[in-house]
């Protein structure tokens, strides 16, 4: 368990860094850059529509990669999911800008963020359910909460790096080419991640599937339509506030507030440090009290948090910033740490693969793409304190609420119990499917 929790780490670490770095570029550089005959604003909004075309991509690739997770294994879809993620990200860093090809140069940086998502929407489902399919019942929350711990590692690694470049060259040199370096990164990443990958064996419990759905997407659809919708609505809260922290904020407080980017930077930095080191121990709650009762109360805290976050950003103090982010990071958390042990256990092995990617990677359309867009749009017309942000991220938190408790507990231990005997040979795998064991 160890080794296959530290390889899904690496790998998730390295698909997020990927993601993570054209969104920190997105908030920074990439406006002026490729859209420059736009107004500051409109060049902002832009860049945040690109960043957006990621996130519509990433059911696409769970759909596609799920097909192939449930059909032929989970650990094809780790390898061929960071190649094509991380060739992606490379070609992004070698992209002629506006001013040297047109409208070529904004259309290229759309297909080939449109391609990272398709990459990153595969990764997830093969990572967490190579985890979780190893891991014993009674500590599926702690060794799967590893995946979870990836983004944080990746979203340092790349904010690092960009705040290193940041604090030694000047505006001119990381215009010119700081910037890329980056992105030319992740083919170094990359190839770790491919070697570190290359001796996980394949999840047991696929192996011991004899009736694998033909099209898993078509039995998701026609047996899960109402948990996949549910659970991408439980988790736009999530996504949206994670967002809203990590690349919305970085454009408003250096456009708006005059924050310097390198301060803001270590802000985020710092949030998110604290938030992946607390990832495992909200896991370990989830499996002493049970999946849902963390992720109600993740959403309650952001619910009760969103307006404090918004006022302590419109200060424009560092130390307050840091606070108000890190409040709703922790927010955050308590939902995620167990989301990758509750999707899988809430779907049967058969489909479990395309269900879990589908619905999480969903969550990400409703959460991640729309809210920068929206929260700029939003704080265009406020004050220093966007208060509609804050109106807007307290609204789909209560979504998410609402979404969560509609939901079932998955943890074995509880679950057991009151889970009828199926009736029928149909109904042969109900038990796994409302998460009383995975094998």
């Amino acid at each position: 368990m160890p080794r296959l929790a530290a390889a899904s780490l690496a790998g998730t670490a390295i698909e997020f860094y990927d993601f993570f770095v054209y969104g920190t570029a997105a908030a920074l550089v990439l406006g002026p850059l490729f859209f420059p005959t736009f107004s500051p604003l409109a060049g902002t909004l832009a860049a945040f529509a690109t960043f957006g075309v990621g996130f519509v991509a990433r059911p696409l690739g769970s759909v596609l990669f799920g097909h192939v997770g449930d059909r032929h294994g989970r650990r094809p879809v780790l390898v061929v999911s960071l190649l094509v993620t991380g060739a992606a990200t490379v070609a992004v860093g070698c992209l002629p800008t506006y001013g040297s090809i047109g409208v070529a140069a904004p259309l290229a940086l759309l297909v080939l963020r449109f391609v990272q998502g398709l990459g990153l929407g595969g990764e997830w489902g093969g990572a967490v359910l190579l985890t979780a399919e190893h891991a014993p019942a009674h500590r599926r929350g702690l060794w799967s909460s590893f995946p979870q711990v990836g983004p944080s590692v990746g979203f340092v690694l790349a904010n690092g790096v960009v705040l290193a470049l940041s604090a030694t060259l000047s505006d001119a040199q990381f215009a010119a080419w700081g910037w890329r370096v980056p992105f030319w990164a992740a083919g170094v990443l990359a190839l770790l991640g491919l070697w570190l990958r290359s001796s996980l064996p394949e999840s047991p419990r696929f192996l011991e599937i004899e009736d694998r759905a033909r099209v898993p997407l078509v039995e998701v659809i026609r047996v899960h339509g109402r948990l996949v919708l549910l659970t991408a609505g439980a988790l736009a809260a999530g996504y949206a506030i994670f967002y809203t922290v990590t690349t919305w904020s970085l454009a408003y407080a250096t456009e708006r507030l005059g924050v310097s980017r390198t301060v803001m930077l270590s802000c985020v930095m710092a949030a998110v440090l604290v938030m992946g080191a607390l990832t495992p121990l909200a896991a370990v709650l989830g499996d002493r009290f049970g999946r849902r009762p963390l992720c109600l109360a993740g959403c309650a805290a952001a619910a009760l948090w969103m307006f404090p976050t918004v006022a302590l950003l419109g200060t424009g103090s560092p130390p307050l910033i840091f606070l108000g982010f890190l409040g709703a990071l922790i927010a955050f958390v308590t939902m995620f740490a167990v989301i990758a042990a509750y999707l899988p256990e809430l779907y049967e092995p058969r489909v479990r693969c395309t269900g879990a990617a589908v619905g999480y990677n969903l969550g990400g359309v409703l959460g991640g793409a729309v809210t920068p867009l929206v929260a700029t749009a939003l704080a265009e017309h406020s004050g220093r304190v966007p208060w509609g942000v804050g109106a807007y991220l307290t609204g789909i938190a209560l979504l998410s609420l609402t979404c969560f408790a509609l939901l079932p507990e998955t943890r074995p231990e509880r679950a057991a119990a009151s889970i009828p005997v199926p009736s029928t040979a149909a109904d042969q795998d109900a038990p796994d499917r409302q998460g009383a064991t995975m094998g």
